[in-house]
């Protein structure tokens, strides 16, 4: 099996164009390992749809899938337009949380960014979530994948390996949830780390740098309708929240390296 490897702000899968095999929970669990695999967060598996210009499928680390990946999307973009596959530099591309607007920012003929339509993200009210005997605030946010949001003092040393797990198989995200951290710089900046649902901690996480910046401006802490940086543990995403609620997402894509894997 041909596969590129491919980051967006260091959050990696392994890229793979064609069908999705049967067994492919067990291959991403057996390619993801960081010691006996080629190492990723999961595994990307594009093809064609019948709806938009491309399909994406995402496997996390553990093997399951997931609805939707900000990083992975823009890394979708990039295959596509450097492997020639088409000449579009905006393109539509078919999600388990639907249909997503790609824009891509070429420059030397490769693509260097992208630009996401993520469309509206759902903020709920703040929950009060029991953890080990204690009480902590989070702010659940849906942008096609569910997260909750917690608002920190300082996300450096926030408990993201101890409380991120924990509140991942919280009973009240039945299904799992992505857990952020968030420092709140100012009105457009903040800092945020991730527990990712099924990966653990990341490097970054574009959905969960548009829910931060949603629950922000949600909770009054942010500004509508300005772009926010969002500082992660790879770099920096720039989120647009509209009045509304639409958001947009603009960063990175890059290529590490091609690599083949007897299977």
């Amino acid at each position: 099996m041909h596969f590129t490897k491919m980051h967006g702000l260091g959050n990696d899968y392994l890229y793979v164009y064609g069908e999705v095999p049967p067994d492919v929970a067990d291959l991403s669990r057996r390619l993801s390992d960081r010691h006996f695999g080629a190492g990723s967060d999961g595994m990307v598996y594009i093809g064609p749809s019948s709806v938009a210009d491309f399909r994406m499928r995402i496997f996390n680390a553990d093997g399951s899938e997931a609805l939707m990946c900000g990083n992975g999307i823009r890394c979708v973009g990039k295959y596509v337009y450097d492997k020639g596959i088409t000449t579009k530099t905006n393109l539509r591309i078919e999600t388990l949380s639907g249909i997503k607007d790609v824009g891509l920012q070429v420059a030397y003929g490769r693509v260097e960014r992208a630009t996401v339509g993520m469309g509206r993200a759902e903020v709920g009210d703040a929950l009060e979530l029991g953890v080990g005997g204690t009480v902590v605030r989070g702010v659940p946010v849906s942008v096609g994948n569910p997260h909750v949001v917690l608002f920190v003092e300082d996300a450096q040393s926030a408990p993201v390996d101890s409380l991120g797990p924990r509140l991942e198989h919280h009973p009240s995200f039945p299904d799992g949830v992505n857990v952020e951290f968030a420092q709140v710089l100012s009105r457009t900046e903040v800092r945020m780390r991730v527990w990712e649902r099924g990966s653990g901690v990341t490097m970054a996480c574009g959905t969960g740098a548009c829910a931060t910046a949603a629950a922000a401006v949600r909770e009054g802490l942010c500004q509508a309708g300005l772009p926010i940086t969002v500082h992660l543990d790879g770099g920096d995403l720039y989120i647009r929240v509209q009045d509304d609620f639409v958001v947009t997402m603009t960063g990175p894509a890059t290529t590490v390296y091609e690599g083949d894997v007897e299977l």
